[in-house]
Formats: structure tokens, sequence, C-alpha cells
């Protein structure tokens, strides 16, 4: 099943954005590649397990987010969209449902501008995590970063 992707208000966005030093290809590469998106994706202390990546659109992103702490925490995606190497989007089918539109633009020679968009239904749904992934969010780029750092 193939969504389109969701229109939404500032208010039930949360976007996070960062320029990193990749040129556009590598920073695409490290989001559609599951070898490097399983070191990096997730918080600080978060690990993954991988079950399906099928990278195309209608294709299955499965996964499992182990906490440091505590929890596992299982993830079923789906791609809806794919414009290498500019778009990434995707719908999760478990909770909490959002869909997540990353992008990416070439800023200057070796230099990418990532934008992360989590877009929800409605804005209460939004406020319910928002203030919860805004720094986890951060955490997620940092991680990125260093990934890519190590693919140069």
């Amino acid at each position: 099943m193939i969504t389109k992707i969701t229109s939404t208000t500032p208010d039930s966005e949360i976007v996070t954005s960062r320029v990193v030093n990749a040129p556009i290809k590598m920073a695409f590469e490290a989001w559609a590649n599951p070898n490097h998106l399983k070191n990096w994706w997730g918080p600080n202390g978060f690990t993954n397990t991988f079950n399906e990546f099928d990278f195309r659109v209608g294709g299955t992103w499965s996964f499992i987010m182990h906490g440091p702490d505590k929890g596992n925490y299982n993830n079923e995606c789906e791609f809806i969209k794919i414009e290498v190497p500019n778009l990434i989007a995707w719908k999760r089918h478990s909770q909490p449902l959002f869909q997540v539109l990353a992008t990416f633009e070439e800023v200057a020679n070796g230099k990418t501008n990532v934008v992360f968009k989590m877009l929800f239904e409605t804005a209460e749904e939004c406020a319910k995590i928002k203030k919860f992934v805004v720094d986890k969010n951060e955490e997620n780029f940092d991680r990125l970063e260093v990934e890519l750092s190590k693919m140069i």
C-alpha cells in the first residue's frame, strides 16, 4: 500500500536540520544503505537490529531499536517516496504514527543540508512526543556525523 505524503501545518511537524560535512551523494547513502544506517539511527546509546530493509517505493523497513537502559522498540515502516539523492520518505505503521520526510540539498562543495521532518496527522499527536524527541533528533544527527566521518 503506497501512501501520499501527509500535508501538514507547522504545529503538526517536528523539523530538525543540519549542514553536514559530506557531499550530497554520501549523505544520502548514509540514510539509504542499511549497513550505514544501522550504525547511527536513533538517539545516543541505541542500537538497531534490521529485520528487513527493502529500499524502494512500497518497500518495508522493519527494525528493532534497542534502548541503552531497557526496552526494545519495534518499528514497521513503508517507503513512500524516494528521489535519489534528494529525498527519502516513509510512513510508520507502528506507534506513534507519523511520516518522515528526509531531504538532502548540496549547499557548498562537500557540504549538504539534511532536513528531517516528522509529519503528524494532527497538532495534538505531534505535541504528545515533541517534548521528548527534539533533543533526541539532535543526538541522531550527531551520530550521523560520526558515521559520515567514517565513510570519507
